[in-house]
């Protein structure tokens, strides 16, 4: 497991995108819990965000594709909403350990 950020880093609701071993993430904080995806719509396999770390709906309740507008949502990585309904996130495991993420 390599450290990768923080937990201090991101808000609550909020999300972080993360580079690690050439492979892009989202880390998305939400009461208290973490959530790690691969940053990857099932849709078109692009990334999720438009801009640097904006995952999030505007109300933060779902993760957001900026391309075509998916909704997921945070705890499962399901897709809800858009073109690819009932298709999901890939979770990535992931460890907290004093405040600090890890990833394999």
């Amino acid at each position: 497991m390599s450290p990768i950020c923080s937990i201090n880093d991101i808000t609550d609701p909020g999300a972080k995108g993360i580079l690690h071993n050439g492979v892009a993430f989202m880390v998305i904080k939400k009461n208290d819990q973490f959530y790690v995806y691969e940053n990857s719509c099932p849709h078109q396999r692009i990334a999720l965000e438009w801009q640097p770390d904006q995952f999030l709906d505007i109300d933060k309740q779902f993760i957001q594709c900026a391309m075509h507008g998916a909704l997921f949502t945070i705890e499962t990585g399901q897709c809800i909403a858009g073109p690819c309904p009932g298709r999901s996130l890939t979770p990535v495991p992931h460890q907290i350990i004093d405040n600090t993420l890890y990833l394999p």
